[in-house]
Parts: structure tokens; sequence; C-alpha cells
């Protein structure tokens, strides 16, 4: 299974960027949080392909949740937008995906993978706007790529 992930998009869609996940054939779409307007998603939507969406501190729309841990071939992940205490993880979640920082992070913290896609409009620390591939297969997480944009 393929994932795009994204965050941290703030009312700013760069040219072109919905089709990216079309030519790269995602099976979901997941925005981390950080939307701003719920119409800046009108091309992600007109994909045909599952779109996970997660409250950011600067979204207002109430349909999409704070968090939410999902499973996919296997794999448990928790999906926030502020990167959480590691306490308030669910037990069982084996990735930590969040935005919030505006740069990319990869790490692993208390047994559990911690990553980040940066942001797609307003990078911070020297990192480029972006987002990035997940990919699973049979229990694992076998890829979480970079792609700056």
């Amino acid at each position: 299974m393929r994932i795009a992930v994204f965050s941290d998009t703030h009312d700013r869609f760069p040219p072109g960027f919905a089709e990216r996940f079309v030519v790269g054939r995602a099976d979901e779409i997941w925005h981390l949080g950080d939307v701003c307007e719920p119409s800046g998603l009108v091309e992600c939507e007109q994909l045909g392909v599952p779109l996970v969406v997660i409250r950011g501190n600067c979204d207002w729309e109430l349909r999409w949740p704070l968090s939410c841990t999902l499973e996919r071939e296997g794999v448990v992940f928790y999906l926030t937008h502020i990167p959480p205490h590691p306490r308030e993880v669910p037990r069982n979640a084996q990735v930590v995906l969040h935005g919030h920082l505006h740069y990319p992070r990869d790490e692993m913290l208390g047994g559990r993978r911690w990553l980040s896609p940066g942001s797609a409009s307003q990078p911070r620390g020297g990192s480029r706007a972006g987002f990035a591939w997940l990919e699973v297969e049979g229990g694992q997480l076998t890829r979480w790529e970079q792609v700056s944009i």
C-alpha cells in the first residue's frame, strides 16, 4: 500500500500538487493538519482516492478529528497534528505521524517511529517544501521517502 502524506498547506497548494498523487499511484492520501480553508482539498477529493484529514491548530472544520488511529497492512499508525507527548500515544501504535513542525522528521523515540513530512507550503529550518510517500506491506513500514516540491 502506498500513501501520500503531507501537512501544513495553510491555503497554499502548489500548482499540480494533487496530480503527483495520481502519477505516484497513491492508494490513500493523509493530510496531517493545517489545511485552513477546506476548499483547498477539492483537488485531492476529486482524485477518487480515500482522503484522511486531521484537524490542525489553524483548522476550524469540526468534521476532521484531532487525531486518529489507523491500521494498514498490519501496521498501526497514530495520526495527529501537534506532536504529542509519548505517553499520549495509544499503546498499540507503532508509527506516529504528525505535522506542525514545518520540517521533516524521521526518528525512533520510545520504541516507535516518529515521522513528519514537513510543510507542503511553508517550510522551516532550512528544509524544502514537500510531502512524503509512505509504503507498508506485510506488517512492515517498508518505505518513507521525503519528496521536495
